[in-house]
């Protein structure tokens, strides 16, 4: 026995944890006995005062075997557990006598110091065999290459003394199981079974003639537990033992051991054994996302971990970006490591189970790997053939029975990220894979056109699983979506976020809309005036004014181009160009296109329509601001009939109404009459669209200006509060709107003699104004008058 191999014994015999088996045969190891405690703790990757501690535990369990331990001090324990244990090793009579051999057949493992990441799977399976007669460990992840195998060598080498019986290992793909627990038999114990006994008797003869103790079977790799288990199962007796290893998923009456893929933690430790450490703590953050494109998975790990070894001078960012490029074609994952035990690169060990499955099963696979690296909501309910949807239904429980796909929640699913490569690799080697990807775009496509401009909370909620996916068509599948749909993906994510408020994230989705449309569709289409119409809307809407009246205008005259003077989309352009006018103070220029948006919205949709609304509210918002209430509040009103007839009470346009008609009010001192309205526009809009939208700040600034202007100033401070945060989250600090909310506040200071509190709000409000609107704005000259009446004041 070598003397790794015997300090092993010693530690399972000793009955140490994972941890202090590490600190103990490290500590022990002859090679290492020049060594500091604080060089063993690096190379365990641990601290100097964690193996010091595991150490003093190490010496308190030997000490009952050894007494003279527990007198000495930390360095003379070290040496009379070293010469102990010598003496033992060498059959020494002073020490107590060596126990007798252990038959087994283990195969040959890592070094217990190298085995990473699964101490408490170790520990969890321990207590198992303790409490169950079998224990089968499972793949929940579903893919070869988790460590399955690995796991029960580790185990059984562990507690090897545990198992005085002996430890038979047993591979199910080699030749009959049976025929391997005879040859076992005979070899270990020299006895044989008469030859002249059928194979069910002789079995029965090995079991009643075993060696005394408890006996561990490992039953390694099993495809099918009737044919390759159960006939061979020992009887049913305390001392025999038995594990399986397997990718596939028993019933429960099988107890079983879930093993996942790797913890980021200790995907990277792994990492650190095989690679230079200098090396991975040069390029950290490069490390942590090959370990996590790999998907912490142990096999891909050990065989990347391997391959830079082999590549000193291999950058870890070059090597991330080829694969990602080649993926599970790559070299450093495509091939066995011959240094490994196992014979399978990532891909061929995939394969295995891949074989197992049935037509249907391998075309879902594929299918499902379309999806992005993100929940899958994927049901079968609504295939209306019983025949049909029971197929598909067989289909993901072969998947689900290999582990192929996780299983998160009634009808949502997850794919490993290498499993999604896999399946991926499939598809393309597929004369099918073009068809199934036009149809996977055209599903996606039919989910993006359920968003709406402005979606409420229902409609976040059930949209939001389906976001990943959209994307992923919008980034890597357009081209399999025709031309007259082109836009309607990117389209449907902008408004998504964009009718959140949050801009940041609509803007590369608007950008991008408009790019791929140009690219595909020319410079001369309507869908390319949409598409400068959406973004000339987001720089409106984040105060980015410059940028988007070009736009605004592009769009215009593009439209009005190619679909004459009657179309809703001019009617469309107008109206927002008209807005970009009324928020730059450029009211002489937005009057007239109101009122041919108007117009034109009448004529060609009838007085009854949404848009009607909508223009008629506009128009109203105009008149508003120039100081025209008596004829703002007729269109207002208008506005507010018409919503709740098309729209229903319940919609985030009637609280718009609400808003405004309340505005009107506060405007004109009808602050009874303006009050109501404001908090039912407050509260429809936070059950409609959340208490985090840019519209609920609007109103809670909105409330707060009437609370103020009614002197009620204690209840105004916390709705301006509420809403400048708001404002800023969604819009950034130097936003129009923020500096409104920043004047309201420090008027409302000024007003109760708070003035340190009140100076810096005005200075602030001003210099976003003018960066933003111009020094000329009406807005900005409105807030320059209300500071120069603050600096006046003679007690500030």
């Amino acid at each position: 026995m070598q003397w790794a191999d015997f300090l092993a014994n010693e530690a399972a015999t000793h009955s140490l944890s994972p941890e202090q088996t590490a600190a103990f045969v490290e500590r022990l190891k002859t090679e290492n006995s020049g060594k500091s405690e604080a060089k063993l703790a690096s190379e365990l990757n641990i601290g100097a005062a964690a193996f010091k501690k595991r150490m003093a535990e190490v010496y308190e369990k030997f000490a009952k075997s050894y007494p003279e331990l527990a007198t000495s001090n930390s360095r003379g324990k070290l040496e009379k557990l070293r010469a102990c244990l010598t003496a033992k090793y060498n059959g020494g009579q002073d020490v107590r006598p060596t126990i007798k051999e252990i038959h087994q057949n283990i195969p040959p493992a890592v070094p217990f110091e190298k085995f990473v990441g699964r101490e408490a799977e170790l520990e969890e399976l321990h207590q198992e065999l303790q409490t169950s007669r079998q224990v089968a460990i499972v793949a929940v992840a579903g893919m070869g290459g988790v460590g399955k195998t690995e796991l029960a060598i580790q185990y059984a080498k562990q507690h090897l003394q545990n198992y005085q019986g002996g430890v038979c290992w047993l591979s199910a793909q080699g030749i009959n199981v049976g025929i391997q627990i005879l040859r076992f038999f005979e070899l270990k114990f020299n006895r044989i079974a008469p030859d002249d006994w059928e194979l069910a008797d002789r079995l029965r003869y090995c079991w009643e003639n075993w060696q005394q103790g408890e006996v561990l079977l490992v039953f390694d790799n099993v495809i099918d537990y009737k044919k390759q288990v159960q006939p061979y199962l020992p009887p049913e007796l305390p001392r025999f033992k038995v594990l399986l290893t397997t990718r596939q998923e028993f019933d429960r009456t099988l107890p079983q051991l879930p093993l996942g893929v790797f913890k980021p933690l200790a995907a990277m430790k792994l990492l650190k054994l095989l690679v230079d450490r200098e090396r991975l703590k040069s390029e950290p953050w490069v490390a942590r996302e090959i370990c996590k494109s790999l998907g912490y998975l142990p096999l891909a790990l050990e065989l990347v971990g391997r391959y830079l070894d082999t590549m000193p001078d291999l950058s870890l960012e070059t090597l991330r970006k080829r694969l990602e490029k080649k993926r599970l074609e790559h070299e450093a994952v495509a091939k066995a490591n011959p240094l490994m035990r196992y014979e399978y690169g990532v891909a061929e060990a995939f394969a295995l189970s891949w074989e197992q499955l049935d037509e249907n099963a391998q075309t879902l696979g594929c299918r499902l790997s379309l999806y992005a690296l993100a929940d899958i909501p994927f049901s079968v309910e609504w295939i209306k053939d019983d025949d049909e949807q029971e197929l598909w239904e067989k289909a993901i429980a072969q998947l689900w029975k290999l582990h192929l796909i996780q299983w998160q929640s009634k009808g949502i699913y997850r794919l490993h990220p290498l499993i999604r490569q896999f399946f991926q690799m499939k598809l393309d080697e597929s004369s099918e894979a073009d068809k199934v990807k036009t149809i996977f775009a055209a599903l996606m496509l039919e989910v993006a056109k359920q968003i709406p401009p402005q979606p409420n909370r229902e409609d976040i909620f059930n949209l939001t699983p389906f976001i990943p996916h959209l994307t992923e068509v919008a980034i890597h599948l357009s081209q399999y979506l025709s031309d007259e749909d082109l836009i309607g993906l990117f389209r449907g994510l902008g408004w998504f976020y964009y009718g959140q408020g949050l801009y940041q994230q609509a803007e590369p989705w608007y950008k991008l809309c408009k790019e791929v449309a140009e690219n595909r569709l020319g410079l001369e289409h309507p869908d390319v005036a949409a598409s400068l119409n959406n973004l000339g809307e987001l720089y409106r809407s984040t105060g980015r004014y410059g940028e988007a009246e070009p736009l605004y205008q592009q769009s215009l005259e593009l439209t009005k181009r190619l679909l004459r003077d009657n179309h809703p989309d001019i009617a469309t352009s107008l109206n927002n160009l008209a807005l970009l006018y009324e928020s730059t103070g450029r009211y002489s220029e937005a009057e007239p296109l109101h009122q041919q948006a108007l117009e034109l919205y009448k004529r060609l949709l009838g007085d009854n329509h949404p848009d009607v609304a909508t223009s008629l509210n506009n128009l109203a918002l105009l008149y508003e601001s120039t100081g025209r209430y008596s004829e703002a509040e007729p269109l207002y009103q208008q506005a507010l009939a018409l919503r709740k007839r098309l729209l229903g009470d319940n919609h985030p346009h009637v609280a718009n109404s609400l808003d405004n008609i309340a505005g009107l009010y506060s405007s004109t001192k009808r602050y009874s009459e303006a009050e109501p309205l404001y908090q039912q526009a407050l509260e429809l809009r936070k059950r409609l669209l959340g208490n985090n939208h840019p519209d609920v700040a609007i109103s809670l600034n909105n409330l707060g200006e009437l609370y103020s202007s009614t002197r009620r100033y204690s209840e105004a401070e916390p709705l301006y509060q509420q809403a400048l945060e708001l404002r800023k989250r969604s819009l950034g600090d130097n936003h129009p709107n923020v500096a409104t909310i920043l004047n309201n506040l420090a008027a409302l200071y000024s007003s109760i003699g708070r003035y340190n509190e009140a100076e810096p709000l005005y200075q602030q409000a001003l210099a976003i104004y003018e960066q933003t609107l111009g020094v000329g704005h009406p807005d900005t000259i409105r807030v320059r008058g209300n500071y120069a009446i603050f600096l006046r004041k003679p007690y500030r």
